[in-house]
């Protein structure tokens, strides 16, 4: 990848960065916000780049995707991939759930029953087969708009699949995720995933974590009281053509 790919992506970061230090401070707001920067389509060279430009969190939407980027980076630096914190922030089918969790580190999308025990058995695979292996942190995808055909549990039967996760040994409920419905006002969407958010944290203390947000609509989500906003195209631009 050549030097300009690097100018241009430091540039991007530095702004985005900009963005949710302002959209915190218009909010009122001391506590960090994760940036999760998601290079789907994106080579393996921009993951690099990224990583020496200091970021710590990726995420992916595919899971075979994902799979070989994990790969491709370790074998291409071991030190800078031992840096990185793979999010799997993408649909996730039931059948690829335990392949999932032997690479992630973080899941935003959990939204079954099924889902969740796929994670749950691969990550007690990894356990069994290496050392150091935690509890895998989940976060799970609200439908705001009950349409699950985008991904998502609807606030109906959000807090029993809360109670089945926060139950299983190789997972830990670590919060709620979103993805707004297309029509309507972001910001009235994060406001109402807040509270669900919320409702969730006073039934499970430690799930204090709320991904939301992306490129268009960084601000909107951070004044709602996101922990961690999700951004590809503000710091990757355009997907690549193939």
């Amino acid at each position: 990848m050549t030097d300009t790919r690097a100018t241009e992506l430091a540039a991007r970061l530095a702004e985005t960065r900009e963005r949710v230090d302002a959209a915190r401070a218009a909010a009122g707001r001391t506590d960090e916000v994760d940036l999760v920067v998601v290079t789907k389509f994106h080579p393996v060279t921009d993951v690099v780049h990224l990583a020496r430009l200091g970021v710590r969190d990726v995420g992916e939407n595919r899971v075979q995707e994902a799979a070989a980027k994990v790969g491709d980076l370790a074998a291409a630096d071991a030190e800078l991939a031992a840096s990185v914190r793979w999010n799997m922030v993408g649909h996730i089918q039931s059948n690829k759930a335990a392949a999932v969790a032997g690479w992630a580190d973080r899941v935003h999308s959990v939204d079954s029953v099924k889902v969740a025990n796929g994670l749950e058995r691969g990550r007690a695979r990894a356990a069994d087969e290496r050392d150091g292996v935690t509890p895998l942190p989940v976060l799970l995808q609200l439908s705001l708009d009950g349409d699950t055909s985008r991904g998502g549990v609807t606030r109906e039967d959000l807090p029993a699949l809360a109670d089945h996760v926060a139950g299983l040994g190789h997972l830990r409920l670590a919060g709620l995720m979103v993805v707004p419905p297309l029509s309507g006002e972001p910001a009235a969407h994060f406001a109402d995933a807040a509270d669900v958010a919320a409702d969730l944290r006073r039934r499970h203390p430690d799930a204090v974590e709320f991904s939301a947000g992306m490129s268009g609509d960084i601000e909107e989500a951070i004044a709602a009281g996101s922990t961690c906003v999700r951004v590809g195209t503000a710091i990757l631009g355009p997907r690549p053509v193939v």
